[in-house]
């Protein structure tokens, strides 16, 4: 049997800028590649290039920069096979792991440990088809509903499917302003105003470091 290899972008130590664990840091593991092509997406350097490396050099690199919390992100992590081992693998090892995946994915095969990040996508995206609803079935409580809101319309359709879906009686659900197109003071007053069951959350590393990959 072949060894598992997943193919990365990168990996590297920050402090975690959004979901539940935000200011904590955090080893991120980026794989390389996705399926959908988000109007607003900031990673778009992830989905090309990269390179292979081994689940157990993975594993090493992670242990070599110290930190309690690993996050699986993308691109698209689900869209590689080899990822359900390697979160299963940091889950063994005693990391609290975090995946950042679109509403697009399926989710069965995730282990029950680790901490869901879905992105449903909203209209200003231009993947809002690609959203599997039937998947939003398989939330814990533990797990996070993130919408990325790029504007006022996109704001009502995102309040439309809270309230539809009881999506805040399921998990915490987050709102968050797309950085360069909403002004985040303008998603604030709209949560406030609409006394919406939700989480305003914005991207800390980018008032960090800007837009600077790796961090």
């Amino acid at each position: 049997m072949n060894p598992s290899r997943l193919k990365l972008t990168e990996i590297f130590r920050s402090l975690q800028g959004e979901a539940d664990s935000v200011g904590i840091p955090t080893v991120f593991v980026r794989l390389t590649g996705c399926p959908l092509r988000c109007k607003y997406c900031d990673t778009a350097y992830a989905f090309h290039g990269g390179e292979w490396w081994l689940l157990a050099d993975i594993l090493a690199r992670v242990k070599e920069l110290e930190a309690t919390h690993v996050c699986v992100t993308g691109g698209e992590p689900l869209a590689q096979p080899a990822v359900f081992e390697l979160m299963t693998a940091l889950c063994d090892a005693g990391y609290r792991v975090s995946l950042e995946t679109s509403g697009a994915m399926p989710l069965e095969r995730v282990d029950p440990r680790v901490v869901k990040v879905v992105d449903i996508k909203t209209p200003a995206s231009g993947e809002e088809a690609r959203n599997r609803y039937d998947e939003l079935a398989r939330l814990q409580s533990k797990d996070l509903i993130k919408f990325v809101i790029a504007d006022r319309s996109d704001y009502e359709w995102s309040r439309s499917q809270l309230r539809e879906r009881a999506l805040a009686e399921r998990c915490t659900v987050l709102f968050s302003p797309s950085h360069a197109e909403l002004p985040a003071r303008d998603l604030a007053d709209w949560i406030l105003e609409d006394r919406l069951p939700v989480r305003f959350q914005v991207q800390l590393h980018k008032y960090l470091w800007g837009d600077v990959p790796g961090r």
